[in-house]
């Protein structure tokens, strides 16, 4: 199970919705064929291995399964249980290549039962904590095969029927993420992350997921001890950099902004990689530096008499943003109490500000107010030259 998921609370309006999908309308919605077929253990494991269905080794450090649910998933198959459906998109570059939009933990249990043990991709998955087949204990996929007295529950386990959604001709992006938020609306949400990494691989992607699983930063941030299996460890990194390096371009639709990003630094990769290893860096010692400031109320919104519980992810980025700078970690060394003055005065006695990170957080005017706002506070406290930005179609402050 994911670790300390209840220890973490969040803005969650603050995040990727259906609000910031706005290229649909009914008839696309027709366009897209979807088809449901059964697909065998057995097939899903090969399609996995020939690479058509992108399951990317590296998710296993997001794994948020432990061994005894992904053996009790694989002890329904072999007993012929129901369980959930698979939801697949084929790939727009690749016919019969195919993204995951729902199973993908369901998968990689498959794919690790059927790992041996020298697998150079997959850790392999050795049953245990079984409620029915007991005897199955330790068994692997290999196990079964290399066991005539097994052959039944190997029969069993290939050729088991999962049922498989798949959606092909789907119009856009904006479709797919569309499906992706309806089928997780459960109480444990999915980051639009996981989508976003499938549908713009590339060296930046890479880096960013694996950067971002390492991060002790972020594991702070989010009081994890492990890489998060929602992926808000990445969608945060991925602000960082895309607020960092574009912020002048954004139109007020996030998700575009994100994916955006995700797009030009795949593709500027050869040229710019020493540049985003350095803001990378910038980023561990932002956080450091604003710890010794804020404490255990970091990124937290001031209320006038306390700060509030839950992380704000528009506080997140002006305060990130400002210290990612050396030279504001340098004139705020000694500065430390005055600066949380400052922002628990901007939060107080600015209300355009205080708007700006609980209301409508995502507009080109709010992220304009209260960037603007705190780093020309900030100039005026410490003598920098942090920039007051000015965005499209942002308005007069």
């Amino acid at each position: 199970m994911a670790e300390e998921e209840s220890n973490f609370l969040e803005e969650e309006d603050q995040r990727e919705t259906e609000e910031d999908i706005v290229d649909l309308d009914q008839s696309q919605f027709s366009s897209a064929v979807v088809s449901g077929n059964d697909w065998t253990t057995e097939t899903l494991i090969n399609q996995i291995n020939k690479g058509n269905i992108l399951l990317n080794p590296d998710f296993q450090r997001r794994d948020a399964w432990d061994k005894k649910r992904k053996s009790l998933f694989v002890e329904s198959l072999i007993l012929g249980l129901p369980v959930p459906q698979l939801v697949l998109a084929e790939s727009k570059e690749r016919r019969g290549s195919y993204i995951v939009l729902d199973g993908k933990q369901r998968m990689l249990s498959i794919r690790q039962f059927a790992a041996r043990e020298d697998d150079p991709d997959y850790e392999q998955l050795k049953l245990t904590g079984l409620e029915i087949r007991e005897d199955l204990k330790g068994k692997t996929l290999s196990s079964l095969q290399e066991d005539i007295a097994l052959y039944d529950d190997l029969s069993a386990f290939e050729n088991q029927p999962i049922r498989t959604v798949v959606i092909k001709n789907w119009p856009n992006e904006d479709f797919l993420y569309h499906v992706f938020l309806r089928l997780n609306t459960g109480s444990v949400s999915l980051s639009p992350q996981e989508l976003r990494q499938a549908l713009h691989p590339g060296p930046f992607v890479t880096f960013l997921d694996r950067s971002s699983s390492e991060s002790s930063a972020l594991r702070e941030i989010l009081n994890l001890k492990k890489p998060d299996f929602r992926m808000r460890d990445a969608e945060l990194l991925l602000r960082y950099y895309a607020f960092k390096n574009y912020l002048e371009e954004y139109t007020g639709n996030l998700k575009k902004f994100l994916d955006a990003t995700c797009k030009k630094l795949n593709a500027a990769w050869d040229t710019q990689e020493k540049t985003l290893f350095g803001q990378l860096d910038e980023f561990e010692q932002a956080h450091q530096s604003l710890k010794t400031i804020f404490g255990e109320n970091l990124y937290r919104k001031w209320n006038g008499q306390s700060y509030e519980r839950r992380f704000n992810r528009a506080v997140f980025d002006v305060l990130i943003l400002a210290f990612a700078r050396q030279d504001v970690r340098m004139a705020a060394a000694g500065h430390e109490a005055q600066i949380q003055g400052a922002f628990q005065e901007l939060c107080e006695n600015n209300r355009a500000f205080m708007n700006s990170i609980e209301t409508t957080t995502k507009s080109t005017r709010a992220t304009q107010i209260r960037i603007s706002g705190w780093n020309e506070k900030l100039n005026k406290l410490l003598g920098t030259n942090l920039p007051l930005p000015r965005l499209l179609d942002a308005g007069t402050p």
